[in-house]
């Protein structure tokens, strides 16, 4: 559950004392986009960023196991050439012909296949469509911060999506989120999803965004019964 000064900073950023709030995030990775659309939305991440401390476990990682798994291949083959028995393999078979792209619309493959992967499955992520107003808000949303946590905010009359700048985050204790997207309740509206411990943020140009990852606790407990009721 958030500590006080979680509370504390939700008032002060809000102006007045949220109905609900939790702690949450994309419940699935944020598929690759078309590329024009990308670029007009100013290019931004489509992945979280990680702690410095990560990065540095990872660089070390790798320069011991890249120089381990190359003197294993050397090895192999040494192993291949020394051993009179070795015989020539058959060649592969080719790759089927190539499914090439509608000529009058040479983007419209990515596109659909963008779509099917985004809102496939009864846990997809978004509608699907770039350009609707759930996409264009997936598209900016690692932009605004790079850590994975986002907090939802409900008051009255407004939808809030808060953050914080770090990449590092401490959602029971942050006090330094401040908001990065507002909707009034005309222009978007939170949907429960009763046994999925997941919400819908949706929009009135039919499109919808599936937010999950809730910080268990009172907090998720209380806001998917406001949002449910």
């Amino acid at each position: 559950m958030a500590k006080r000064k979680v509370h504390r900073r939700a008032r002060k950023i809000l102006g007045e004392e949220p109905v609900a709030l939790v702690w949450c995030g994309l419940n699935r990775d944020i598929p690759k986009p078309p590329k024009d659309v990308h670029r007009a939305a100013g290019k931004g991440r489509l992945k979280p960023g990680h702690h410095w401390m990560v990065v540095t476990g990872m660089i070390l990682g790798c320069a011991v196991f890249i120089p381990w798994m190359l003197l294993d291949m050397f090895g192999q083959w040494l192993d291949r050439v020394m051993d009179p028995r070795t015989r020539r393999r058959p060649a592969p078979a080719p790759d089927p012909a190539p499914r090439f792209a509608d000529a009058d619309n040479p983007g419209a493959d990515d596109q659909e296949q963008s779509r099917d992967a985004a809102s496939s499955g009864p846990d997809g992520l978004f509608d699907g469509d770039w350009n609707l107003a759930a996409g264009q808000l997936l598209l900016r949303w690692y932009g605004h911060s790079p850590n994975r946590k986002r907090l939802v905010l409900l008051t009255g009359d407004r939808v809030c999506v808060a953050a914080s700048r770090g990449r590092r985050l401490s959602p029971t204790k942050a006090d330094d989120f401040g908001i990065v997207a507002e909707f009034p309740h005309h222009e978007a509206r939170v949907q429960g999803t009763p046994g999925t411990h997941t919400f819908l943020l949706a929009f009135p140009d039919g499109s919808w965004l599936r937010i999950g990852n809730l910080t268990r606790g009172a907090d998720a407990d209380a806001f998917l019964r406001t949002v449910s009721a």
